[in-house]
């Protein structure tokens, strides 16, 4: 497909508020899972990116972390993650989420980005359920603070009004050979993947129970000669009760986990798959510059 002459090639980054959708999106976009959805504001912690497909236009999706005010060294390695996706994007997507607006989360974006070159794209998302009469004064509010290319209203859930907004994308998009082949879908590494789906189990069965400052690390990915794929990952949290709380009682929550992460896993990668996790306490964990590069994330002093 990339010897054609007239192929279209492009990054665009995908900004918002934590919680905006952006995942969601991106999902959307792409027309399978890549980027992890979790109820957890923050989940994204390396560049994972999707890459979309429009006709003769291949679009890498920068799904950029949320940003937000940096305190810990692993949330400043997430921002400045962010804003490097967003440094050499065609296009600049901000995603706002209308009902949630996050004003002390969204006001700092809006400042950023209004003085970017790039061009700019403005996402209402939840049209299903937001009022229509808000969602027009919210779209002219903002447009008044930056000039963006173009106004979209979505629905990232339903999906409703994307393919209207992917062939717009598609259009800003600059001549070139594509940069990955049509069968690459993601270039998010399958062990990264790997530990992403695991750490999105994480979160759902220990929200509430469980602080951000938890890892999974990849440690061995082997191809069995038999098509399967043995998978072996490290949870790592900073103490020994958060710890007791992932094992839970007899084993039974890693077990849980383990099984639901390993399940999503067979699916997406469509081979069986045998998951062998386990957990380690270690308090300073956000100190370790080789757990960040493995997470896909540059070390931030």
């Amino acid at each position: 497909m990339s010897d054609t002459h007239n192929t279209r090639c492009g990054v665009v980054a995908v900004l918002g508020a934590p919680n905006a959708g952006k995942s969601t999106l991106v999902n959307q976009l792409v027309g399978q899972k890549v980027a992890i959805t979790s109820a957890k504001a923050q989940t994204t912690r390396a560049r994972m990116m999707g890459i979309a497909l429009q006709g003769d236009t291949q679009m890498i999706l920068v799904d950029t972390p949320g940003i937000f005010a940096p305190k810990r060294r692993l949330d400043r390695a997430m921002v400045s993650a962010a804003w490097e996706g967003a440094e050499a994007a065609d296009a600049v997507l901000l995603l706002v989420d209308p009902i949630k607006q996050r004003r002390h989360e969204l006001e700092p974006l809006i400042e950023q980005i209004a003085a970017r070159p790039e061009r700019k794209i403005l996402v209402l998302n939840k049209v299903d359920r937001a009022k229509k009469e808000p969602l027009l004064a919210l779209a002219q509010e903002l447009s008044a603070k930056v000039e963006f290319a173009d106004v979209f209203f979505v629905s990232a859930l339903t999906g409703d009004g994307v393919p209207e907004m992917k062939e717009a994308l598609a259009a800003l998009m600059p001549e070139g050979p594509w940069m990955y082949p049509e069968d690459q879908v993601s270039d998010a590494s399958e062990r990264l993947l790997a530990t992403e789906i695991t750490r999105e189990q994480l979160y759902k069965q220990l929200h509430e129970e469980l602080p951000y400052d938890s890892a999974v690390r990849p440690e061995k990915y082997i191809q069995r000669p038999d098509g399967s794929v043995e998978i072996h990952q490290q949870i790592v949290v900073m103490r020994d009760n958060q710890r007791a709380i992932v094992l839970g009682k007899g084993g039974s929550r890693i077990k849980a986990i383990g099984e639901a992460a390993r399940k999503e896993l067979s699916e997406l990668l469509g081979q069986k798959v045998h998951l062998f996790l386990h957990v380690k306490a270690d308090e300073r964990w956000t100190e370790d510059k080789e757990m960040f590069e493995e997470m896909g994330l540059d070390w931030v002093r």
